[in-house]
């Protein structure tokens, strides 16, 4: 679910076990210190959920990896801010919103006032719904589905949103007005999903937008690919998922679908980079980030402390970076209260592995950049090469209704 629903994250909270009451974070003042005790660095506990095993299992590994690269950036190495410990313990929410449900509410229930991670979009969104009825702090993570956005006032995400995705395919042919884009879709509700996504976003910009849905069992594609010849599209914009994956490729590629209009579609993690056969060089692709896209400082750090643990930068690494810079913030900036918290990322602007990002007040949308990228080939091997950083502003979702 490259381009669709949502994204995964991060969580702090609060010390809560009873020797410890005293001098931590509480949800009705700031963190105060027993007598004769000031200077003892005491605990914030983080509760961080996402895919360790089940479908999601690799983003999860990247978001991992990237949130511990981001803790160690944002604290220069050492794991506390503001006299307090980030203690953080992770668990695995399997991709199932049921598991991570259970487990969110236990977190909650030993007093965590701070969660996050999640790389299902089902996920999130039924955590969130755990946030806002116990009023903790939650910041989602690559789980892309916009109605995380402005769900509620106590969700965040560290990742993008499908919007984000789908305006950057939109930057290959300029101006959507008056354009004619064809979504190349299986008929299931990841491709019906991606196809309303389509609709909302560059049919809302002026383009006449219409669908070429397939059915999940197909095997033969070619008659596909001479109707999407025959739509005279402007844009081709694939949502595509699963084994057959190779054969649709290679059917547009043989019908000539390349040289009829340009071919969108998301460039997913590095295991994916040899999946797309001889289609690779023509594909254009829309990015939320590969490694060394960005060129920021923050980004050489991020990767530095990953090849140091023997790990390599992937499409979800900064949403785990992000999740800790969020982290370290609220609990640095916030007054040892959830709503202390929320209020110290509400429109915070700062910089990250992608650049430049600002926390919307009104929504928490993730304002960032995304990217153009292409394949090119490096011996047997196909790797990522940047054509065009495109801005933030460019592809800004609107404010989510509440």
């Amino acid at each position: 679910m490259r381009f669709m629903k949502r994204s995964v994250a991060a969580a702090l909270v609060a010390a809560v076990a009873l020797g410890l009451a005293s001098c931590a974070p509480n949800t009705q003042g700031g963190a105060s210190a027993p007598s004769g005790t000031e200077g003892v660095v005491t605990p914030v506990k983080v509760a961080m959920l996402t895919s360790q095993t089940g479908p999601l299992a690799a983003y999860g590994a990247a978001y991992t990896a990237g949130f511990e690269a981001g803790l160690d950036y944002a604290t220069d190495g050492s794991g506390e801010v503001a006299g307090h410990k980030i203690d953080v313990t992770w668990a695995d929410d399997q991709g199932n919103p049921d598991a991570a449900v259970a487990k969110a509410k236990d977190f909650i229930g030993q007093g965590y006032q701070i969660l996050a991670g999640t790389a299902a979009s089902g996920v999130a969104t039924a955590v969130a719904e755990q946030a806002a009825q116990n009023k903790v702090l939650y910041i989602s993570g690559p789980a892309a589905a916009d109605a995380i956005t402005g769900v509620n006032g106590y969700t965040f995400r560290s990742g993008r949103q499908t919007y984000q995705d789908v305006a950057t395919a939109g930057t290959f042919i300029g101006d959507p007005k008056g354009k004619h884009v064809v979504v190349f879709a299986q008929d299931n509700a990841f491709g019906q999903g991606n196809l309303a996504a389509v609709k909302t976003v560059l049919g809302g910009k002026g383009a006449t937008v219409d669908g070429v849905l397939v059915a999940e069992d197909a095997t033969e594609f070619t008659p596909f690919a001479q109707q999407l010849i025959g739509a005279k599209p402007d844009l081709v914009f694939v949502a595509w998922a699963g084994a057959s994956s190779g054969a649709m490729w290679t059917a547009l590629t043989q019908q000539g679908v390349f040289d009829a209009a340009p071919v969108v579609t998301g460039l997913g993690d590095v295991a994916t980079y040899g999946a797309y056969g001889d289609a690779s060089s023509k594909i254009s692709f829309l990015n939320h980030y590969f490694s060394g896209a960005a060129g920021t400082e923050q980004e050489k750090a991020m990767i530095a402390h990953l090849e140091k643990n023997g790990k390599k930068g992937d499409l979800f690494s900064p949403d785990g970076f992000v999740a800790a810079q969020m982290v370290v913030h609220a609990i640095e900036k916030g007054d040892g209260t959830v709503d202390g918290m929320v209020k110290a990322l509400e429109g915070w602007s700062f910089d990250s592995v992608k650049g430049k990002l600002t926390i919307r007040a009104e929504d928490h949308a993730l304002i960032q950049p995304m990217y153009q990228a292409k394949l090119v080939q490096s011996g047997s091997a196909w790797t990522p090469e940047l054509v065009k950083k495109i801005d933030a502003e460019s592809v800004t979702p609107p404010v989510a209704k509440k």
